[in-house]
């Protein structure tokens, strides 16, 4: 049976910059038992933190267009991310809207959110790296 994970801004940094995490997610995207999927805000926090470390944008782009499948935010995902964001940011400090945008998608998909980021660790749904 295979595990869905949707891998967040965080986690896909740390592969990208070769860290001990970084390992751990490389070990999902080699699984083939994972299925993979990134949330298309994700890609703008990667490649705005890409662009602000000075490294290469269309690199990092690539890396995750073509190692995971693209969850579209569309006007669901958006009103089930806003409602996220509201009920989430009452209990978690500084729960972004981009975190509610990773945490709808993993529910509409039954995926396991891999990362790293602190605002994930008491979700039932985060697999940290």
């Amino acid at each position: 049976m295979s595990e869905r994970y949707i891998i967040d801004a965080y986690a896909w940094v740390e592969y990208l910059i070769g860290s001990d995490s970084g390992k751990k997610v490389k070990a999902e995207l080699e699984n083939d038992k994972s299925e993979i999927f990134t949330c298309t805000v994700t890609i703008a926090e990667v490649v705005s933190k890409t662009a602000r470390e000075g490294r290469n944008v269309e690199t990092a782009f690539e890396v995750l267009t073509s190692n995971s499948r693209i969850v579209d935010a569309d006007q669901w995902l958006s009103r089930d991310a806003g409602q996220l964001h509201a009920q989430t940011n009452r209990k978690v400090k500084d729960f972004s809207l981009a975190h509610a945008y990773v945490l709808a998608s993993a529910r509409k998909l039954n995926a396991r959110i891999l990362t790293g980021d602190p605002h994930f660790r008491e979700l039932r749904e985060a697999t940290v790296i």
